[in-house]
């Protein structure tokens, strides 16, 4: 009787020890090409439809108890010329860091960006020091950030002006560093977006159109390529029956509703 209490009892101590050697030896002879049981066991969701190859691949972006790696994500993304050449996204090629705005394991129909603006900020200003994936090239945007918050703190720069709709750390962001190419002012406003702008959406919910009797919209629009040729003249001002319209007098033959909603014709498809 007594033997049999002491088996059940040596039982329930070496059983985790056995089964926890098992997964150290199961983990060790899986190859780094293939999810192991226990790996599959304990994924918190299916990888999005880009990265759905890696599905029975941990090891590609996770390390064993730090999780994700950035350095992993930069060594399979590293030569992305279409990323690092856009304007709007080149900023990647020196931020060194990918968690905080991007997040995986939400199924294949979500995407993968969640865009973060303060956390752009945290990451520049993070104590510098020796790390992975960070390069000489990610000083620079360090620094300017930095700069750029200090002001704002101590000068009343960005950081204080008062946009309701931006926290003190994404008011210190350059804007114009990575919208520029999406300027509809042409720069006739400046390169300082987050005076009016917030990070949510790019309309402003104080904005309020002129009256559509205001003849003036030439301040704040500039007319399209395709105006300051001879197309204007043979087509466009031909079919809003405004032939001697110049390109400034856009009220003539535009509706405050929608640039392609031409008085007298109604909605236009010119190109």
């Amino acid at each position: 009787m007594m033997a049999s209490v002491w088996i059940k009892r040596a039982a329930i101590v070496l059983l985790p020890v056995v089964l926890g050697i098992g997964l150290v030896v199961l983990a060790r002879r899986t190859s780094l090409g293939r999810a192991s049981t226990w790996q599959r066991q304990a994924t918190p969701g299916p990888l999005s439809a880009a990265h759905s190859f890696l599905e029975t691949n941990c090891a590609a972006c996770h390390t064993p108890v730090k999780g994700p790696d950035s350095a992993r994500c930069i060594a399979c993304h590293a030569n992305d010329v279409a990323l690092l050449q856009r304007q709007p996204t080149a900023f990647h090629g020196q931020i060194g860091s990918c968690r905080e705005c991007h997040f995986e394991h939400r199924g294949a129909g979500q995407h993968l960006t969640l865009m973060d603006h303060d956390a752009l900020v945290r990451i520049a200003l993070r104590p510098a020091r020796p790390k992975v994936g960070r390069t000489a090239e990610a000083e620079p945007l360090r620094a300017r950030l930095a700069s750029w918050i200090n002001q704002s703190d101590s000068t009343g720069g960005p950081a204080s002006r008062g946009n309701p709709h931006l926290t003190s750390r994404e008011a210190a962001l350059d804007c114009a560093a990575c919208h520029g190419t999406k300027d509809r002012h042409f720069r006739y406003l400046g390169s300082d977006c987050a005076e009016c702008h917030r990070t949510a959406a790019w309309t402003i919910p104080e904005f309020r159109h002129p009256a559509p009797r205001n003849t003036e919209c030439a301040e704040c629009h500039q007319p399209p390529p395709s105006h300051r040729m001879e197309h204007f003249q043979t087509v466009s001002a031909k079919v809003a029956r405004q032939p001697t319209a110049r390109v400034d007098q856009c009220n003539l033959c535009h509706q405050t509703t929608s640039w392609n909603d031409i008085k007298g014709v109604g909605y236009y498809k010119h190109h």
